[in-house]
């Protein structure tokens, strides 16, 4: 099986980049949202704080690949030959991806951190930083999950901080080539 993941900061453009490929046929595991059900499984409401202690706890029980090993094992119930992971949040889980699976390809997708808060404040989610000290704390988080190091381990990088349509194209023409 031939896997893409997906690497970036919150409101990178991962998200633009899985609905494309949904759009192509391929089939899209979305870590957050392991983690958004496991918050919502504990009866607590999907909050910024809330999915972040999840997503803490589940690492401090299982390890920093918790997240990868659950993500994984929904991946090989596909029945598919091209699948994209999105939402990679540490290096642990890039190594695990790499580990389990024989074509793996990372992709950083990059946006400047203006552009993401403004894009946070605009998308409406619950668990969404719409501050930039919020956004800060959330980048922090997230690199002591070992993020800034799975963006340094990425085999493509696509930045988005253009037009729309030149990144969808850019998207399409990266798909096109993996899959």
């Amino acid at each position: 099986m031939n896997v893409i993941g997906i690497v970036g900061y919150p409101a990178s453009g991962k998200g633009e980049f899985s609905r494309i490929a949904a759009e192509n046929g391929i089939p899209v595991v979305v870590m957050g949202d392991i983690i958004r059900n496991r918050t919502k499984a504990k009866g607590l409401e999907l909050t910024d704080e809330h999915v972040g202690a999840t997503a803490r706890e589940l690492r401090a029980e299982l390890g920093m690949d918790a997240v990868a090993i659950l993500t994984a094992e929904e991946v090989k119930r596909l029945d598919t030959e091209t699948a994209v992971i999105d939402g990679i949040r540490g290096d642990a889980e890039v190594n695990y991806f790499r580990s389990v699976f024989e074509s793996f390809t990372l992709i950083f997708i990059k946006a400047d951190f203006e552009i993401r808060l403004s894009r946070m404040q605009g998308r409406g989610r619950a668990d969404d930083s719409v501050t930039a000290e919020a956004l800060s704390a959330r980048d922090a988080r997230e690199e002591s999950f070992g993020l800034a190091r799975a963006v340094s381990a990425a085999d493509i990088t696509l930045v988005n901080e253009t037009e729309r349509e030149s990144f969808e194209e850019e998207i399409r023409n990266t798909i096109r080539s993996l899959a």
